[in-house]
């Protein structure tokens, strides 16, 4: 090989090599920019499912828990018997047969079955198996929070906090999320937690807002929910004097379900 084209491989080799760096450094650059772009979607999800943004280290959570940890009332509900018509509906909820789950609901909320009214209000304001209609699921969460359904109650906070098929109304969706707090519904008690610390449909109260957040910390079933209710909690305990941050998780500690 002439030294002219033995300078010419040298060189092409060189130039090769370069490109391949720089596809190298790009590619990694690149999956970093997935990494931290997957990072964020992970973490909006787990604050956006149904919550809202975070105030960065200095504020809380905006806006109320939307939808329960999965996408089914089963956390709401009691377990039921397979045999069990409800079961039956909700179990094709959760493997998103909405159809059937529409069907077998339909003549339990006309029956008056309470659960059977919570589900097909669900149905309704997720738009599963029938086009959404919130003013319809208003109707049928009201008929079963009526009979103390928590999971009606719980969506019948949401919908007054948002102005779903509803005027919004902070104090109206207050009382839901407490009547569905009292009972012990994690997801309510956090709302009602947001509530008391942002002074949303009752007066602003640091030591409830502490109270609701401990609550729910103990309750969520759901590392997203527990970690959201900790740093909200946390937030709130940096405003307490050492007094009312002893009030309220005495508060906490005697407090049962009604």
């Amino acid at each position: 090989m002439s030294l002219l084209s033995r300078l010419w491989s040298d060189s092409h080799r060189a130039k090769e090599e370069e490109l391949e760096e720089r596809v190298s450094t790009l590619r990694a650059a690149l999956a970093q920019c997935k990494g931290v772009a997957r990072r964020w979607r992970e973490f909006g999800l787990a604050i956006t499912a149904g919550v809202g943004v975070v105030m960065l280290a200095i504020g809380f959570t905006l806006g109320v828990y939307r939808e329960p940890i999965k996408e089914t009332i089963v956390d709401l509900l009691p377990r039921w018997n397979s045999a069990n018509p409800i079961a039956e509906a909700d179990a094709a909820y959760q493997k998103g047969d909405y159809k059937t789950a529409l069907k077998l609901a339909q003549p339990l909320a006309d029956e008056g079955n309470a659960r059977g009214q919570s589900l097909l209000g669900l149905l309704y304001y997720r738009g599963r198996g029938v086009p959404r209609d919130d003013r319809t699921a208003v109707q049928w969460f009201h008929r079963a929070a009526g009979q103390g359904d928590i999971s009606a109650r719980f969506y019948l906070g949401v919908m007054y906090s948002e102005g779903d098929g509803v005027p919004q109304d902070y104090t109206e969706a207050a009382k839901w999320f407490r009547l569905a707090a009292d009972k012990g519904d994690p997801q309510a008690q956090y709302n009602l937690g947001l509530a008391y610390a942002q002074g949303q449909g009752v007066p602003q109260d640091n030591v409830n807002a502490h109270m609701w957040f401990n609550l729910a910390t103990a309750r969520f079933p759901d590392s997203r929910g527990r970690d959201l209710a900790v740093s909200n909690r946390d937030v709130v305990a940096n405003k307490l004097t050492p007094e009312q941050l002893t009030q309220a998780q005495n508060l906490a500690r005697t407090w049962r379900p009604k």
